[in-house]
């Protein structure tokens, strides 16, 4: 009885011991459990750089990462990393923004977190200078573009939109994509110095004498590399070729960059010689006609040739249709001399420039008939015109100029009076004839473009060839039967 009661009170004592420990076990639990309660126990994330980054595009991505650690109240942050697990995906080959999420687990909950993630254009175009090989820019050009290229990873090719900017040293290129990245690329530039030298034929001073038109002695100018330069060498200042005095020329280069390399010329104008009048032996009648060729001109030539006489033409350019007529009378011995190109009054003397445009004109068709130029002319009217009035003071300043020039101007001491007071051939001979009579030396005015004028000729060239006269063209040294200037 007593062995049977102390086996129960064993198995009492194991059961309550049991109970005691499952007990204890289910009180330490949910002391466990309200522990966590209490020390908000959480899984802690840390990111590796910030939680929104941006991506180059068309660059590989790697994903900086995250961990994570438990975290409590009271008992901190665990030692121990958890285990992080990434979902999503970033294209790099296309624009736009992504997201990474990172899952930790602990004690059967999961807790996660998100990074943003752009993907921009972040690279710049790329700038690519060409080189000629063996270029070297000069003084005189300056900088020649060899040429570049630009290429962008996401807009492709942006050569089109290089802007360049000039220096005294350096080029530098500058170029920005879509995205505002810029490129800037620099090309140094080392440049031959060596500056050009201008040559002034004659020298730096020269004596003219004065002249129609201003003809420059000449100049040439080489760079150091001895490229000829000379066709870039401008000139200033104006040379007044018919005027006595002195003027300046100045020959300059300018260069690509706005340098310049100059010299100066000091013209003198100085006036032609007096000439020297000299007075032929014996009776000499000088006939000269005005304001041909004309119609009747041929005939006056044969009329001419056939006494062997021969006169001077002060000619125009009013009829070119008889313009080789001043060749033929030029070839045949005859003096030729300006008279004007249009015989106009109030144009020729409109001015000097004007009055000296007119006689160009009539000295160039002289020289095409002849070849070669003339020193004699008679004034349009004559030196003591008074049409000219309208311009005061003009024939006193004309007569300077032409004398300066060297030019010796005719008038007339014998009318023929075919100007106006006769269309008679008898009375043209009578005039002729008695102005010419008893006298040595005379100079007879007679236009070429009267018929009856010309008709009178060969009786005054009979006349003469009995009465001892000589009819001889006028040169340059020949009296001058001058007129006083009426204005």
């Amino acid at each position: 009885m007593g062995k049977i009661w102390g086996k129960e009170n064993k198995e009492k004592r194991l059961r309550f011991l049991r109970l005691f420990v499952v007990i204890f076990a289910a009180c330490a639990a949910l002391l466990a459990l309200a522990a966590l309660a209490v020390d908000s126990r959480h899984v802690r994330f840390y990111m590796l750089e910030s939680e929104e980054i941006t991506a180059a595009y068309g660059k590989p991505f790697v994903d900086p990462g995250c961990y994570a650690v438990r975290a409590g109240r009271f008992s901190g942050e665990g030692e121990e990393e958890l285990p992080v697990e990434v979902t999503g995906q970033v294209d790099t080959d296309t624009l736009g923004d992504y997201e990474l999420r990172y899952t930790a687990r602990y004690h059967l909950r999961s807790y996660s977190t998100t990074r943003l993630v752009h993907v921009a254009d972040l690279t710049p175009p790329e700038i690519l200078l060409e080189h000629t090989e063996g270029y070297e820019p000069t003084w005189f050009t300056g900088y020649e573009e060899e040429g570049y290229s630009a290429v962008d990873d996401y807009d492709g090719d942006l050569t089109g939109r290089v802007e360049t900017f000039y220096y005294e040293d350096r080029v530098e290129y500058r170029v920005s994509d879509a995205a505002g990245n810029e490129a800037v690329a620099v090309r140094p530039i080392e440049y031959s110095l060596g500056r050009p030298e201008i040559y002034l034929n004659g020298g730096d001073t020269v004596e003219l004498t004065a002249r129609l038109d201003y003809q420059d002695p000449g100049y040439s100018a080489y760079d150091i590399q001895g490229n000829d330069l000379t066709g870039y060498i401008q000139t200033s200042g104006d040379v007044v070729s018919y005027r006595p005095g002195s003027y300046e020329v100045v020959y300059t280069i300018t260069n690509a960059l706005g340098d310049t390399v100059s010299v100066k010329r000091t013209v003198n104008i100085v006036p032609a010689p007096e000439i020297e009048i000299v007075k032929p032996e014996g009776n000499v009648i000088y006939l000269t006609f005005d304001d041909g060729p004309g119609p009747y001109t041929a005939r006056l030539l044969n009329v001419l040739a056939k006494y062997n006489a021969k006169a001077t033409f002060f000619v125009t350019c009013i009829d070119p249709d008889y313009a080789d007529l001043v060749g033929r009378a030029y070839r045949e011995g005859h003096s030729i001399g300006v008279h004007s190109a249009t015989h106009n009054y109030y144009s020729i003397y409109a001015s000097e420039e004007a009055f000296l445009d007119d006689f160009r004109q009539t000295e160039e068709m002289i020289y095409q008939q002849t070849g070669s130029y003339t020193r004699l002319f008679r004034f349009p009217g004559g030196s003591s015109n008074t049409v000219s009035s309208f311009n005061p003071g003009i024939m006193s300043r004309l007569r300077q100029i032409m004398l300066d020039m060297g030019y010796q101007y005719f008038d007339w001491d014998v009318s023929s009076g075919d100007a106006g007071e006769t269309t008679k051939t008898t009375a043209v001979v009578d005039n002729i004839i008695g102005g010419c009579a008893g006298r040595r030396n005379t100079i007879v005015l007679q236009h070429d473009i009267k018929d009856f004028s010309v008709a009178a000729v060969e009786k005054v060239l009979s006349w003469g060839a009995r009465n001892g006269y000589t009819f001889l063209p006028l040169e340059v040294n020949s009296p001058a039967a001058h007129h006083g200037i009426a204005n």
